[in-house]
């Protein structure tokens, strides 16, 4: 029992890393929670070793292994906080200090309020847009959540048909944040105190750049919103296939987008929002090998960022990326006080001082 066990599972999971990302009807498949890929091997094994079925231990052993990258399991928190990492992240602190390189939050070079020089960022998908809450609650969490830079998503109301209108938010929004910078489109918002260093740029039809000017250099923050898998309604009928094939289609198209952005991108850069891709979903594998997840500043071995309200939350589909010499310092999820079915993303991230880059190599 034990060993047919195991090779039910070795053989589901050769079909997962197989056709996970590549065929567009596997995206149903791969919406289980990704824990369920530690999970079931680590029972499988925990069973064979009760039973001396050394055989099946061998086998559920190999699938916890190579289905590792699918569990959204962060190993790194169990490590001392003083890691590699974090004493790489120390040096390159003391670096720019010596440099003279603090930024403060109207992007001049001089020392930051919080005395670091770490702007501070929060991502966060508001689930349209505070619709049919308390605007002033709303308004007061987002203020309540202080941070330098805020890149939201889904700024649009819609109802559970599916359909969606924009809405205009904006003269609150500059009243509530005097002194930040507001870039809006493709249903995104990023508010700023560094002042932008060109035009919001729209990446595909769900995602928008905005470029910031931070001391001497500039940062490029990415905006994301990659549209859901599926609509939920009867598998069984013929549109649940339709809609997700089209959904499918989509989701290639941003993520094809995005990345051909990146790319081209000469800028430190900070990518984030709500993927909708949790970590057992292939699709994450087409963000460029260059970029750092920021995961690895994050203290919580299972981190999940969605559903907000439930008690039991599972999945990670909200993430955030770094790369061109921009780091993060810390990163953790914070509750959304039910305003949202998305925690917020917060984190703080060092840029490096443009003469630093050039020393560097950096391009």
């Amino acid at each position: 029992m034990v060993l047919s066990c195991a090779l039910v599972w070795a053989g589901f999971l050769g079909l997962h890393l197989a056709l996970n990302g590549r065929w567009w009807p596997w995206l149903a498949v791969s919406l289980i929670p990704p824990v369920t890929f530690a999970a079931v091997p680590l029972a499988v094994l925990a069973c064979a070793a009760a039973t001396g079925g050394w055989g099946a231990a061998a086998l559920a052993a190999g699938c916890l292994v190579a289905g590792w990258s699918q569990n959204g399991v962060n190993a790194r928190a169990l490590l001392p906080r003083a890691d590699r990492a974090d004493r790489a992240d120390r040096a390159d602190r003391a670096d720019r200090a010596d440099r003279g390189d603090r930024t403060d939050h109207s992007g001049r070079t001089g020392r930051s309020r919080a005395g670091d020089g770490e702007p501070r960022l929060v991502s966060w998908n508001t689930q349209h847009w505070n619709q049919g809450g308390d605007p002033d609650r709303f308004h007061a969490f987002l203020r309540g959540l202080t941070a330098d830079v805020y890149v939201l998503q889904e700024y649009l109301n819609g109802f559970e048909g599916g359909e969606v209108w924009d809405i205009d938010d904006e003269e609150r929004l500059r009243a509530s944040f005097p002194g930040h910078h507001l870039a809006v489109g493709n249903n995104s918002v990023t508010l700023s105190r560094f002042p932008p260093a060109g035009p919001p740029t729209p990446v595909g039809a769900c995602s928008l750049r905005v470029d910031l000017r931070i001391g001497d250099g500039i940062l490029s923050t990415y905006n994301v919103h990659i549209p859901v898998q599926l609509t939920v309604m009867n598998p069984l009928r013929p549109a649940f296939l339709r809609d997700m094939r089209r959904r499918a289609a989509a989701r290639d198209r941003e993520y094809a987008a995005l990345v051909a952005d990146l790319r081209g991108n000469p800028h430190p850069v900070v990518v984030t929002g709500d993927f909708n891709t949790s970590a057992a979903i292939g699709d994450i594998r087409r963000m460029p090998a260059s970029l750092r997840d920021a995961i690895g500043a994050c203290r919580s071995v299972l981190p999940a960022s969605w559903n907000a309200r439930a008690r039991l939350r599972l999945w990670r589909i909200d993430w955030a990326f770094t790369g061109g010499g921009a780091r993060v310092g810390s990163y953790r999820f914070r509750d959304a006080e039910g305003l949202s079915d998305h925690l917020v993303q917060e984190l703080t991230l060092t840029v490096p001082h443009e003469n630093h880059r050039r020393e560097k190599g950096i391009t």
